[in-house]
């Protein structure tokens, strides 16, 4: 699908790199010290703001796989995948009420520091090494695969390489200052993936009302879309039957009902937003009342996503069902769902194509560099300094943090370079949910029991890291072909290619509750004090009237879109 970048998109681009990189050497030469330390490096010394943590850690999430499988998965099966988005956004508030008042107290910098704390410093050391081979082979890699690949697509294509080095050194540059010029460049990169992501999906919309005769009118195309696409625009699907047609079989697997919202939803959601180094790291240096208004503003952010990166995959349906989009088919004569969000960028005017391609840069180089500071943040702290070099100055492990950085962006590109890990067969946003969705269970019983009971204990938490893998494999590729496709516990359905499959989301729900039962169960073998046990105050659950209002507000906007796409 060949581009063509005008002068004017050149210059819109230009003014984004400028503004972006003089933002943050500005950022980076106000800090008024010769010399900083870890807490200042890893953790911004406690200075963002509430909406610095909230607009770095919507950055930091929203990359080339949502823009890319997102707006694909859109055209695929429509708003239903938003529930991702809504779904995190009550998630967030979990996390902002309960989770965030213990990290604080307990005074951590990172996610290994508190496994050590609640359980021991094996169980640690064991995460730390996940985490660090989990963030660079899968994360780092799919996102610079991702980006190159989508900005190389939108540019005319033949730089995928250069694309990618040049997103790496940029982002590289950024991450070497430090948290806190990640988290403020961030507000600038959020908000120049919220504007162009805006802008495509107006002329999206423009696009279906003008292809339908109603003019420019993009409420008229919003309400063209709903009627044209009825089947696109609800939130649950039916259950299959034995006459369903594969294709919503299909789609059921991908979300599955009523059903996920009982199981995997939450699971991935407080695994990523709860569990993560790479999104908690944010909030670690503020106090508890900026942490928590960070944290639920990035929540409202959350509810804005899918109408920046959904509505244009939807759109793109409705267009190629209609004749509208027949260049971008396929030689094989079907449309990949993948282009859809490229399929719509290619009719954007002069100049929007410019800002287009700062959106979704601005989006791949801050998912890059909260990345590879929060691998950096690992290392340094949870095996550097704790194993290898205890002795070792606050300056030294500043320097060894950033020596960090460059060697996994450097890894990063490697492994990239040729596809050596398979990610474009796989599909990036599939290559991402099936690695880190096998440790979801695992993760969210350990924090959850370790978090909210005093009585779990180290050997329940390193069964429950393993329990929660290997019962994740099972479900999703064999407990069919052991037990059949009807159970007590979960049905399987047809997956088009002669077996059955249980939906994704519904293994990591079993996943969950059975790690949870064999958790508690070893617990209850146990002592009845655990000496590790966190002594909570239910008072530190206490919220603000500020926050209670952000709380109410952001599950009423949940409530109401519910009502609406059911």
């Amino acid at each position: 699908m060949p581009q063509h970048l005008t002068a004017l998109d050149l210059t819109v681009f230009l003014l984004y790199l400028g503004g972006v990189g003089g933002y943050g050497y500005y950022v980076y030469r106000s800090k008024h010290k010769t010399q900083i330390d870890t807490k200042d490096y890893f953790l911004a010394e406690g200075s963002l703001t509430w909406w610095a943590i909230g607009a770095s850690m919507i950055a930091s999430n929203i990359s080339a796989e949502q823009f890319i499988g997102m707006s694909g998965n859109g055209f695929t099966v429509g708003v239903a995948v938003a529930a991702y988005e809504w779904v995190a956004a009550i998630v967030l508030i979990i996390v902002a009420v309960f989770f965030m008042p213990i990290y604080l107290k307990q005074h951590i910098y990172t996610m290994p520091q508190f496994l050590e704390q609640r359980y021991n410093a094996a169980l640690s050391l064991v995460m730390s090494i996940f985490w660090l081979f989990l963030y660079v082979l899968v994360n780092l890699t799919a996102i610079l695969y991702l980006g190159a690949l989508a900005i190389n697509n939108l540019t005319g294509g033949g730089h995928f390489h250069l694309i990618m080095v040049a997103l790496a050194v940029f982002a590289l540059l950024i991450t070497l200052g430090g948290m806190k010029v990640v988290g403020y460049t961030d507000v600038v990169q959020v908000l120049v993936l919220i504007v162009g992501g805006l802008l495509t999906t107006y002329i999206a919309l423009t696009m279906v009302s003008q292809h339908f005769g109603l003019g420019n009118d993009i409420l008229a195309g919003f309400n063209m879309m709903m009627h044209d696409a009825n089947d696109h625009f609800h939130m649950v699907f039916a259950k299959p039957g034995p006459n369903t047609p594969q294709a919503d079989v299909d789609k059921y697997l991908m979300l599955p009902g009523i059903a996920m919202y009982f199981a995997g939803q939450w699971i991935v959601n407080l695994n990523y937003w709860g569990c993560n180094q790479y999104i908690t790291q944010r909030a670690l240096g503020a106090d508890l009342k900026t942490a928590r208004t960070g944290i639920l503003f990035a929540g409202l952010l959350k509810l804005l996503m899918p109408v920046i990166v959904m509505l244009p995959g939807i759109a793109a349906y409705v267009l190629y069902k209609n004749g509208g989009l027949r260049a971008e088919m396929s030689s094989g004569g079907a449309f990949n769902p993948d282009n859809a969000y490229s399929a719509i960028l290619t009719f954007l005017p002069n100049g929007l194509k410019g800002l287009s391609l700062a959106a979704l840069t601005a989006a791949i180089v801050a998912s890059l560099a909260g990345k590879v500071n929060s691998i950096s943040t690992i290392f340094t702290l949870d095996i550097y300094k704790r194993y290898l070099r205890p002795e070792s100055s606050e300056q030294q492990l500043v320097w060894v943090g950033r020596l960090t950085v460059f060697v996994a962006m450097l890894l990063g590109v490697a492994l990239t370079w040729e596809d050596l890990l398979g990610i474009g067969s796989a599909g990036g946003f599939t290559y991402i949910q099936k690695y880190t969705g096998f440790i979801s269970p695992g993760i969210v019983a350990v924090f959850v029991l370790g978090m909210f009971w005093q009585r779990t204990t180290a050997p329940a938490a390193i069964a429950g890291i393993l329990a929660g893998f290997v019962l994740s494999v099972f479900f999703n590729n064999y407990a069919p072909g052991v037990f059949g496709p009807e159970t007590l516990f979960y049905t399987a359905f047809p997956n088009g290619k002669g077996g059955y499959e249980i939906p994704f989301l519904i293994c990591m729900g079993l996943s969950f509750a059975f790690t949870f039962v064999l958790m508690v169960g070893m617990s209850l073998a146990g002592p009845v004090v655990n000496a590790r046990a966190l002594h909570i105050d239910a008072r530190l659950f206490r919220v603000s009237g500020q926050t209670l209002s952000l709380i109410v507000v952001t599950l009423l906007l949940i409530s109401a879109l519910y009502v609406k796409f059911w």
